[in-house]
């Protein structure tokens, strides 16, 4: 016998797909949990997409040359941390979700609807579901784990089967041996334990599996003695290690990798016994043959990924090209595309090899749950890969009905036996248990606060979809370099991560230089172009600049918080700064280490809110130059803080891991307090929702960005929200403007600022267009609502630093110019631009949709074919801003767009009265004595426009296509014309003129 055995997969080679093969054009989250993001059934892939508790659904196999189209199906809440498809039924889903309920979801064939509502609920648990796993041999039993707590299921009844002993800390994974008999779960305490749910809840063995409790999984191989554990030893090193239950004090044999911080996904084939594994945030797939007998983890192959993984799955061995010699096939989820990875054995792909594909397990149960929890070990009967012998019944659950249960699936008596037929079917008990809170099925989305009318039958679709923002559509555009401050030179981009980095107001931007003595450059917004090359004048600090903040009742005085624990406020020249000054207007001492940050007031004059490391928040009367007052009470460091709108009450967030709300004139100790985020790494507050809410960006436990939403009066009932954003080293700074309820988000270095409408009720949060830059900047800033253009639906404008510019950024809402007119059915003359509509119109003709002008952008419109009447929907570029649209366009139910889109107006659905937030409402001396004040408001509206809530309102006319047009009789040689014209166009004959010859055309005097 030969001593060293030689792997049938050792050629094994893994093929990356070409783009053609990608499921692209997807936004992908990753949700802050112990899953994989993504599963694979032998028909359907589901994923995390980057909206809070929806998931992407999209077909495992394109149909033809279709590209395969993504849905999405709101399952939850909130997020959705694990899923999993039946092992039987491909269109059977289960998902867990951090609003602690696990959800059982019967998913429609590729092209039909989407469910309104989950079929079975399970819970609420006391915490976020973490982990979620089919039964490998039963229909309708499923394991869940939620904190350390680990439930076995009897889904049909919705009851716990049993609840297995507590652990001792989070549970992080949790899987079922291929034969369904033990369970075994890894946690955070660094055991590994095995379990028999149906003798004993409590462990039946324990172990250390590795030294750091670090994100750890298992895996269980073919056998039921042994499983496959990945995690991270004491020195932060990734290992694999491979266990026998049988001798479970030490691994049979480890793997050391490297110090990657991506947590290890084991993907195992138990057929095959290979082993993918699949770092998070890595570029790289690493595959290994698992030989218990050796014992062994033999390295096979490696493939290298042209995009970071977010998640990783298997696709079941039945859905495999085996005539191709395909082993394996990964789905690697990337941020904006589903990359499917084959592994080949490279021989003959004419014939079936045996010994790379022996049989696997069927799709059909094989006991029901009441058989098995009775001690039945019967097993799914293994059926051949082999396309000529391998069966093609289908297998449906009946633990979520169909909408239309199918004719030909049979519903056996009794529970099927080992020489079961694979062609028979096997029923659950159903259940009637629903959600009606549950959100649908999600698509293009309308606003209920648009402003915008809609049809009896758009608001049925909305009630359907959910809410959305009218701001959904909303567009970033840096403008014009004209605009732009250049070339600066020796920027400080190392400030601390409680800073913004720069400050601005209506007139200038101070920005911190990297020279030393803490120097500080006042750039004029009001003088853009190229800085000279020479040296600019500084105000000298004397010490490292830590924050810095404008007075937004004085546009003229600044003041900067310095490392040795200083406040200096400076006084520029109302012509802009042309000399270095180093002499400050006053000096605030009085804390004992340095500084975090500055917040003015934002109703009282000369009043400053400074945090330091000495663990207090000093407030100061500026104009006395004295300290007022001192709060305490923080055990760490203030990673931020922020006035409320009324300037009653100051909010801070803590590295100790608590929000703290104060009422300063009321007393030095926190009035509430409740808890904050995991991640000690940063993290933001703001108040918003009219002073109703306070907003939080911060780091969970495994440092992905996120926000949370709390209740401004009850704080200790935690979060109201938890959204998870991505994974990236700084913190998200939150600018928050409250006429829009809009909170723009980015991070320094970032390259995307995310856009979310904020509200005190579900859904909380409404995603709106986020805006993407090319390059990383260094601070992002939001002006005073007086700097918008309003006249061009301009809602917020915002600075952009970057390395060596300064640019202002216009977020603005699309709305076209012009009235159009309803009653025209004919294009203009005018030749189309970009020859959008040529003869004939390109249009997809279906059926009408009422209104479109209230529920999609303004880039479509409804037309009308003049020589049919056939209404359609066509697809137009946006216009230049002051140009015209050059033909004639009608609404299939011959009403013009609604005046709430047309620009001549001003739009007071989105420019409601601001505040005038650069006058003070109190002195500092009346606020210390606990007067209290309102601001002013101010109206946006520029002269001469009329508000759009008073335009008029045209009553609709519509049109119906002449009789004429369907009475007229045709010839048989105008038939057999039309016919021969028809197949020529199909043929595409090349002797046919081009489309602009057919362009007639345009007078001189047409032109005016």
């Amino acid at each position: 016998m030969n001593r060293f055995r030689v792997s049938k997969f050792r050629h094994t080679e893994a093929r990356p797909p070409r783009r053609e093969a990608w499921i692209s054009d997807i936004r992908t989250g990753t949700a802050p949990s112990c899953g994989n993001h993504i599963k694979s059934s032998c028909s359907l892939i589901a994923f995390n997409s980057d909206r809070p508790g929806v998931l992407g659904i999209v077909p495992l196999e394109g149909q033809g040359e279709d590209k395969r189209h993504v849905t999405h199906l709101g399952c939850h809440s909130d997020l959705v941390t694990d899923l999993d498809f039946s092992p039987f039924d491909d269109f059977l889903l289960a998902t867990g979700s951090a609003d602690r309920t696990v959800k059982l979801w019967r998913l429609p064939a590729p092209g039909q609807a989407l469910p309104s509502g989950p079929g079975l609920v399970l819970g609420p648990e006391d915490v976020q579901v973490e982990v979620l796993q089919f039964h490998p041999t039963v229909d309708g039993v499923l394991v869940s784990a939620a904190g350390t707590a680990v439930k076995v299921w009897d889904v049909a009844k919705q009851q716990p089967l049993t609840e297995l002993a507590a652990h001792g800390d989070l549970v992080q994974g949790a899987a079922w041996s291929r034969d369904g008999a033990l369970v075994g779960t890894t946690c955070k305490d660094k055991q590994l334990r095995i379990f028999d749910p149906r003798v004993k809840p409590e462990v039946s063995q324990s172990t250390q599996a590795h030294e750091s409790n670090r994100d750890g999984r298992l895996a269980w191989t073919g056998t039921q003695e042994h499983l496959v554990s990945t995690g991270f030893n004491q020195m932060r090193e990734r290992e694999v290690k491979l266990w026998d239950t049988r001798h479970f004090s030490s691994a049979l044999t480890s793997l050391t990798l490297d110090t990657s911080p991506g947590s290890l996904m084991p993907l195992l084939d138990p057929d095959s016994g290979l082993l993918v594994l699949a770092g998070k945030g890595e570029s790289q797939l690493s595959c290994y043959e698992v030989a218990p007998q050796q014992p062994a983890l033999s390295p096979v192959t490696q493939c290298l990924l042209e995009s970071a993984l977010r998640g990783a799955a298997l696709v079941p061995r039945r859905a495999l090209a085996v005539m191709g010699c395909e082993v394996l096939r990964v789905l690697q989820l990337s941020d904006t595309a589903i990359m499917p990875i084959s592994y080949h054995v490279p021989r003959k792909t004419v014939e079936f090899h045996q010994d790379l594909f022996p049989d696997t397990a069927g799709c059909v149960p094989a006991s029901d749950p009441h058989a098995w929890w009775a001690g039945s070990n019967q097993q799914v009967q293994r059926v051949s890969l082999h396309p000529a012998h391998r069966p093609r019944s289908s297998f449906t659950s009946r633990l979520v009905y169909p909408a239309e249960p199918p004719a030909d699936v049979a519903s056996p008596a009794e529970t099927p036996v080992g020489d079961v037929d694979p062609s028979e079917g096997f029923s659950s008990p159903p259940s009637s248990l629903t959600s009606p809170s549950t959100p649908s099925s999600l698509g293009p989305s309308l606003s209920s606060t648009s402003g915008i009318s809609t049809s009896p039958s758009q608001r049925s679709l909305q009630s359907l979809l959910g809410p959305s923002s009218k701001f959904r559509h909303a567009q970033g555009t840096v403008l014009h370099r004209d605009s732009h401050i250049t070339n600066l030179k020796g920027l400080n981009l190392t400030t601390p991560g409680e800073s913004d980095g720069f400050c601005a107001n209506q007139l200038r931007v101070a920005v911190p230089l990297l020279s030393s003595g803490g120097q500080v450059a006042v750039l004029e917004l009001r003088k853009p172009g190229r800085l000279p090359d020479t040296a600019l004048p500084t105000l000298q600090n004397g010490a490292a600049v830590t924050d810095l903040a404008w007075d937004p009742f004085d546009p003229h005085r600044l003041a900067v918080a310095g490392e040795d624990a200083r406040i200096r406020l400076w006084r520029v020249p109302p012509e802009g700064l042309e000399k270095v000054l180093t002499t400050p207007e006053a000096v605030l001492t009085g804390h004992t280490e340095k500084i975090y940050s500055l917040r003015f007031h934002p109703l009282a004059a000369n009043i400053l809110a400074s945090s330091s490391y000495d663990l207090t928040i000093r407030i100061w009367d500026l104009q006395a130059g004295a300290e007022r007052l001192r709060l305490q009470g923080h055990q760490d460091q203030i990673f931020g803080l922020a006035w409320s709108p009324d300037g009653q009450q100051l909010a801070t967030v803590c590295k100790d891991g608590r929000l703290r709300v104060y009422k300063p004139r009321s007393g030095a100790d926190p009035l509430q307090e409740g808890p904050g985020p995991e991640g000690a790494r940063g993290a933001r507050i703001v108040w918003v929702c009219n002073g109703l809410c306070l907003l939080v960006s911060g780091f969970d436990s495994r440092s992905e960005r996120q926000l949370l939403l709390y209740s401004a009066q009850a704080l200790a009932g935690g979060p109201l929200a938890i959204l998870g954003l991505d994974v990236a080293p700084s913190t998200l700074l939150p600018s928050y403007d409250p006429d829009t309820g809009l909170v723009l988000l980015t991070g320094k270095g970032d390259t995307r600022v995310f856009l979310y409408e904020l509200l005190p009720e579900a859904p909380f949060f409404l995603e709106c267009n986020s805006f993407t830059s090319s390059d990383p900047h260094k601070g992002f800033v939001l002006l005073p609502k007086s700097e918008c253009d309003v006249r061009e639906v301009e809602f917020a404008r915002c600075l952009r630093l970057r390395q060596t510019s300064l640019e202002p950024v216009a977020f603005r809402l699309p709305r076209v110019r012009v009235r159009l007119d309803p009653h025209s059915l004919t294009p203009s003359p005018h030749p189309s631009p970009s020859g959008a509509l040529g003869p004939g119109w390109p249009c997809h003709e279906t059926a009408p949709l009422a209104a479109l002008w209230g529920t999609c952008t303004p880039s479509y419109a409804e037309i009308q074919k003049p020589q049919t009447g056939v209404p359609g929907l066509a697809i137009l570029p946006p216009p230049p801003t002051d140009a015209t649209v050059p033909w004639a366009l009608v609404s299939a139910s011959g009403q013009p767009p609604p005046p709430s889109m047309q620009k001549e107006f001003f739009q007071d659905d989105v420019f409601p009265d601001t505040a005038i937030t650069w006058e003070p409402v109190l002195s500092a001396k009346a606020w210390l004595e606990g007067a209290n004040g309102q601001p002013r408001l101010l109206s946006l509206q520029p002269p001469g426009m009329t508000p759009v809530s008073q335009a008029p309102r045209e009553a609709p006319a519509r049109r119906a296509p002449s009789s004429a047009l369907y009475l007229e009789e045709k010839s048989d040689q105008q038939k057999k014309e039309e016919l021969l014209n028809a197949m020529v166009a199909k043929l595409g004959n090349r002797e046919d003129p081009l489309p602009q010859d057919s362009f007639e055309g345009v007078d001189e005097d047409e032109w005016d």
